[in-house]
């Protein structure tokens, strides 16, 4: 199945936007949410006036606004007065304490706090794992799992050595950032790339002049990072855990650079790598970032949504580019966002 080149997104509170007005005609938007199908690789399609559409969510897709229950049968109501059946064996619970779940059809959805607390009414009891509804009791799992492999250096390292040309390295720096560094116009900065890989990213700083560190955790990443670009003065790849960095790195960047390192990382620890951009940046210094916006909570990569990364950065950086990247490459389509934020 082709992927579409027509657009439309759904904000945080569910609602469909086209053109950045929200659609108001509940036919069309009803017509958005009912068709929402989850492509290959996460990226989410639906149909806009019979026009196949990529749908950009800010959150969950869903957006439960109400619960109802009659009998055992469980359905939530989202905007457009469209209703979706769903299972209470879906649920699971974010950091949050929000609850997430999928309809029947597989969609996500999450509760807004107002549907979360009327459906708490609903239930003969819940505690922090799980519900109670008619005398069965649901575990509620966090909504993501622990992934301790991934915080390996031979996890990565294997990957490399199997695997001429991994999923994440697209040969090349990230179409995104290629094109939002020539708008930004950034003046000769220090620049930190973690999880630099082999090095594509970091070494387009390189290029443009800026003085750059990359960092990895596998040796056979950096060994091919530094076979292409080692010859670059102004260019230093280090191994190491971006969890254990130096205390030479403390404040000491103008601008930290991310690029399928947050969708790599144990989910559980994203907060934790958020404290390293904290750390490392100088005062007054930039997140820029290209991020995924996707459902996968298994990985690498793992997904995730721009109200995530919104409420790990808001009380920390003030967003000066924030949006949706469309011209991806094809499997990436529907995916992806850049972020280019100023630390407070």
């Amino acid at each position: 199945m082709a992927i579409p080149n027509h657009f439309v997104q759904i904000d945080e509170e569910g609602f469909c936007v086209s053109r950045e007005m929200r659609i108001q005609d509940p036919n069309s938007g009803r017509e958005i949410l009912e068709n929402l199908k989850l492509h290959q690789g996460g990226t989410l399609l639906s149909t806009f006036g019979d026009t196949p559409v990529i749908v950009e969510a800010f959150d969950e897709p869903l957006i439960a606004l109400q619960i109802d229950k009659n009998d055992s049968h469980w359905s939530i109501r989202c905007p457009y007065d469209t209703e979706f059946s769903f299972s209470l064996d879906s649920l699971s619970v974010d950091e949050w304490d929000r609850f997430h779940g999928y309809t029947r059809d597989h969609i996500p959805f999450v509760m807004s706090r107002k549907a979360q607390a009327a459906f708490f009414n609903m239930v003969d009891e819940f505690d922090d794992d799980s519900v109670t509804a008619d005398g069965k009791t649901y575990e509620v799992p966090p909504y993501w799992n622990s992934e301790t492999d991934v915080e390996k250096e031979s996890f990565w390292s294997q990957i490399y050595k199997r695997e001429e040309n991994p999923g994440w390295n697209l040969g090349e720096p990230a179409e995104a950032l290629k094109d939002m560094f020539q708008r930004l116009k950034i003046s000769r900065s220090r620049i930190l790339v973690l999880g630099c890989g082999e090095g594509h990213d970091a070494a387009f700083f390189a290029q443009a002049g800026h003085v750059v560190t990359a960092v990895d955790i596998s040796p056979v990443a950096l060994e091919r990072a530094k076979k292409l670009y080692g010859h670059m003065e102004n260019l230093t790849f280090v191994e190491a855990d971006l969890f254990n960095l130096p205390r030479s790195y403390d404040a000491a960047f103008d601008i930290v650079f991310e690029h399928t390192c947050y969708c790599a990382i144990n989910p559980e620890l994203r907060q934790d790598l958020v404290k390293v951009w904290n750390r490392v940046l100088a005062e007054g210094g930039h997140l820029m970032g290209v991020f995924f916006a996707m459902e996968k909570r298994q990985g690498p990569p793992f997904g995730g949504s721009e109200w995530e990364l919104r409420q790990r950065v808001k009380n920390n950086y003030i967003p000066i580019f924030w949006g949706r990247w469309q011209a991806s490459l094809p499997n990436r389509q529907g995916k992806e966002f850049f972020v280019y934020a100023k630390k407070k």
